[in-house]
């Protein structure tokens, strides 16, 4: 397998769930403590060794090209006050070897058309993809994990987690044989079943390594689950000419893009990190 340098964030929904603070505000803007959910993305892949990120964006989303952008007004004021604990802050958010690329997502066609934006930026080669709404911590970071398996299996490497039977319908489900203690060789998988549909109890959360053949079988994928382009049934696709694999990952998951996870993150990690009681 190439080295894998790209990862694409999609980053055009809407996040209706928090309205009214999304109303102008990208939701992965929002702070847990005092960064937002796409630093905390951001900072996974490049801890990972990835140089290129590709945000395939929407309208309303000039924030985050912002927030990844010099602000050299900023920082000459905090430079001028002697600030240098902000200043390094401020510099520090986007390291000088790592590269920002944006794209739009014309129309809200779902995870798969979004990933499938990015095709023209990513070309032929392997990438990771990574969820904002999905605050994972880990003491290695999980892309680091997805890659070191990509390598080790050659093969597209999905992470993976055990979820309650009864939730099955909020992940795309996996089914699959052992390959390893922490790996399933997939075999199928199916986009948001209901509980006595489900194959198995292994849902796919929001990190990915996939091979660049994925994109041929977006551009063949037609509306699924929610009339959206689903990420999960070009997944479904891709196995019938190439291996996929899930792994079961070490770290915790925060589910940001709902309330109680948002607000759980932002207790536990402030707590953690920031001494906040």
């Amino acid at each position: 397998m190439k080295p894998i340098r790209k990862a694409v964030f999609p980053v055009a929904g809407l996040g209706t769930r928090f309205l009214p603070a999304t109303k102008a505000m990208p939701k992965e803007m929002l702070p847990i403590v005092d960064k937002p959910l796409i630093q905390y993305a951001v900072e996974e892949a490049i801890a990972a060794g990835i140089t290129d990120l590709i945000f395939v964006t929407g309208r309303n989303k000039r924030a985050i090209e912002d927030h990844f952008d010099n602000v050299p007004e900023l920082e000459a004021e905090l430079q001028a006050k002697n600030k240098q604990e902000m200043l390094e802050i401020v510099r520090s958010v986007l390291p000088s070897h790592v590269n920002c690329i944006y794209t739009r997502q014309s129309a809200p066609l779902g995870l798969g058309h979004a990933v499938l934006c990015a095709a023209p930026i990513v070309g032929d080669e392997p990438f990771a993809v990574l969820l904002a709404d999905d605050l994972i911590d880990a003491t290695t970071p999980v892309t680091q994990q997805l890659i070191e398996a990509a390598h080790k299996h050659e093969g597209s490497i999905l992470a993976i987690q055990n979820v309650q039977p009864q939730d099955t319908s909020r992940y795309g489900i996996v089914s699959g044989i052992p390959a390893g203690p922490d790996t399933t060789r997939v075999s199928g998988i199916i986009e948001k079943p209901a509980p006595e549909e489900a194959p198995s109890t292994l849902g796919v959360v929001g990190r990915y390594v996939l091979e660049p053949e994925i994109f041929q079988h977006l551009r063949r994928t037609q509306a699924g689950v929610g009339g959206e382009i689903q990420l999960t049934d070009g997944i479904a696709s891709l196995l019938e000419n190439q291996s996929v694999f899930g792994l079961q990952y070490e770290g915790l998951r925060y589910d940001c893009g709902s309330k109680a996870g948002f607000f759980q993150a932002t207790v536990e990690l402030g707590r953690k990190y920031h001494g906040l009681g």
